[in-house]
């Protein structure tokens, strides 16, 4: 072989070597991670259903504190009343207290499964999933991932780098 076909032999070699490692390093496969209870936490942080439960939940412990207390001033009546002697003031206030009581207890019965299907409905609800794949697959292209696996399963995932954790970046596509 001449020094020219040598030459040039080393040089086509090289330049295929370079094809082959640009080649490869388009070929490989850009992972990513995402928290999903994360993004699920700031998502119903901030949805108006979730707000709606809290407010009424708020209202109705307002509601089940306010006649607690009538009931605690009525005993407390009560107990004046048999201090004095005057039991037929007492047996009085006992039935309005045994009344206030079953109301209160119906009242708590009543509002417990109203809530607990509030809640039931919010859970049940793919709104949010919906959002976090739509949301996913806009990152993933423009980020150029291939995959995207949830930290919730991760009993596969031994270690990853923060560097690939876009929890984040979901969160602020979402406009949480």
């Amino acid at each position: 072989m001449t020094k020219k076909t040598k030459i040039f032999t080393l040089v086509l070699s090289i330049f295929m070597l370079g094809c082959v490692q640009a080649f490869a390093q388009q070929q490989i496969t850009k992972f990513a991670v995402v928290d999903t209870s994360k993004v699920y936490s700031a998502y119903y942080r901030n949805a108006a259903p979730v707000k709606n439960y809290e407010n009424k939940k708020a209202e109705f412990q307002k509601e089940i504190a306010k006649r607690s207390d009538e009931i605690k001033q009525l005993r407390k009546k009560k107990a004046d009343y048999e201090a004095a002697g005057d039991t037929a003031n007492a047996q009085k206030t006992q039935a309005d207290i045994t009344k206030k009581t079953e109301y209160l207890t119906d009242y708590t019965n009543a509002k417990n499964a109203e809530l607990e299907t509030m809640l039931a409905n919010l859970q049940k609800s793919d709104d949010f999933y919906k959002k976090l794949y739509k949301t996913l697959q806009k990152v993933a292209e423009s980020g150029g991932y291939s995959m995207i696996l949830s930290l919730q399963d991760s009993n596969s995932i031994l270690w990853y780098s923060s560097s690939v954790d876009i929890t984040d970046q979901v969160i602020q596509e979402l406009g949480l």
